[in-house]
């Protein structure tokens, strides 16, 4: 078993979730910025609960070289990603302090805390299998929209995003650790209850992240 079989067994909901309304009108520039900026507090809140995630597939993992594999995401995100959301949200006007004192929305609630759960309940393939969704999933939309020549970057007030997204450095951390997850996947059958299962994990975290899209897209509607 390897990861694209997961994506394989929920394609409908992988389509809803890389190819979202949000995502198509963030690549052509027309995302309306309440929008933007709803996403970009609320992804705050989820990198933190990602972060925390991140420290639990250590505590989960069985082996040092499992865990020496979860150590880097966690400096990442404390280290490097976090604080660059943080920078990059002080371009549209938003501090640290704001992005702290934010509420977490619903979606975030949900999403977050189910990732926690299939973790804490499950092993560490169950957790990887609920986080890969995000990174999996950000990686997949960077590359499509990055070589999408519809995608419009030259005054596109989103086109960092994308090119975040998009870039090698991404693409590359990514597949590091969609190798790794597919190391864990390689002695799981599909079809058997274990495989179903984190069919069922891996489709409910893609279903979570096309609701993190939709609660981005509808903010402008709240008054």
């Amino acid at each position: 078993m390897q990861y694209q079989d997961l994506i394989e067994a929920c394609q409908e909901d992988w389509q809803q979730y890389t190819q979202h309304d949000f995502v198509q009108q963030l690549a052509k520039g027309t995302l309306p910025q309440a929008c933007f900026l709803h996403y970009l507090k609320q992804d705050f809140l989820f990198l933190k609960q990602y972060a925390r995630a991140y420290a639990l597939a250590i505590y989960k993992a069985r082996t040092l070289d499992d865990m020496r594999r979860a150590l880097p995401s966690v400096h990442a995100l404390l280290d490097s990603e976090i604080a660059h959301h943080v920078s990059y949200c002080e371009q549209w006007g938003l501090t640290e302090a704001d992005l702290e004192n934010e509420a977490e929305d619903f979606g975030t609630v949900a999403y977050t805390r189910y990732v926690l759960d299939a973790g804490m309940s499950g092993d560490l393939v169950d957790l990887y299998a609920a986080l890969a969704p995000c990174s999996i999933g950000y990686a997949t939309i960077g590359h499509l929209l990055i070589n999408d020549p519809q995608t419009q970057i030259e005054g596109n007030p989103y086109a960092s995003w994308i090119q975040l997204y998009g870039g090698d450095e991404f693409q590359t951390g990514v597949a590091s650790g969609a190798e790794h997850f597919n190391q864990l996947l390689a002695d799981i059958e599909i079809d058997s209850a274990r495989g179903k299962n984190l069919i069922h994990v891996f489709k409910t975290a893609t279903r979570m992240e096309i609701a993190f899209w939709q609660q981005g897209l509808d903010a402008h509607l709240v008054k």
